[in-house]
């Protein structure tokens, strides 16, 4: 198993943590990442464009004028694709772009995401990250102690201070352990756990 510093908000080493190796020690495979990764992009796709169809215009269906003698075009009705205002003929529908990926693949792709960042030297343990009050200048203090770049700290339940201080720091982001997924991993340079979230991480990763 790896062992990991557990630092304060002030940088200070307060103890040690052990990193199982079935989840921080697994040999990442580039396909497994980018097959998560690219269902998790697709699943954010609305798939909500559209055009109106012919038969979805208002209008009458009446002949706009006689077959012929008129010297002009043979007109259907005013909702021809051919008319200003008319149906559109190839334009998109609505679609889900959602990909599906085995629930295994999900949680091996995790595991080697968490495993990258630590072979990477990108994991910071934290004991806490208590606040005061709701300041993004705290946050951004302790960023600076810590030398943190684009972190994603990750927390093991609610912590409305820190996800409302930090919600206007670009590269920022706070989650809790449940919501922890590959993108957000690999999005950010840093990962900071708060010392409570690995055991909620193991549990879901233990199987």
């Amino acid at each position: 198993m790896a062992v990991v510093e557990v630092i304060n908000i002030k940088g200070e080493k307060v103890s040690e943590v052990e990193l199982a190796d079935s989840i921080f020690n697994v040999a990442p495979k580039k396909s497994v990442l980018h097959e998560v990764v690219r269902m998790q992009l697709a699943d954010k796709r609305s798939g909500t464009a559209a055009v109106k169809r012919r038969s979805d215009v208002k209008g009458s269906t009446a002949k706009l004028f006689r077959q012929k003698g008129t010297g002009r075009a043979r007109r259907g009705d005013i909702k021809s694709p051919l008319m200003r205002g008319g149906g559109v003929v190839f334009g998109p529908d609505p679609r889900s772009y959602a990909l599906k990926v085995h629930k295994k693949v999900k949680r091996l792709a995790l595991k080697m995401a968490l495993s990258s960042k630590l072979a990477d030297n990108m994991i910071i343990v934290l004991d806490g990250f208590a606040l005061d009050q709701i300041k993004t200048k705290a946050v951004v203090s302790v960023m600076e102690t810590l030398k943190l770049d684009k972190p994603l700290i990750v927390t093991d339940d609610k912590n409305e201070k820190l996800e409302l201080s930090s919600k206007n720091i670009p590269g920022v982001k706070v989650l809790r352990a449940e919501g922890l997924n590959v993108y957000d991993i690999l999005n950010h340079k840093n990962l900071v756990l708060l010392a409570p979230s690995i055991k909620h991480i193991e549990g879901r990763l233990a199987a």
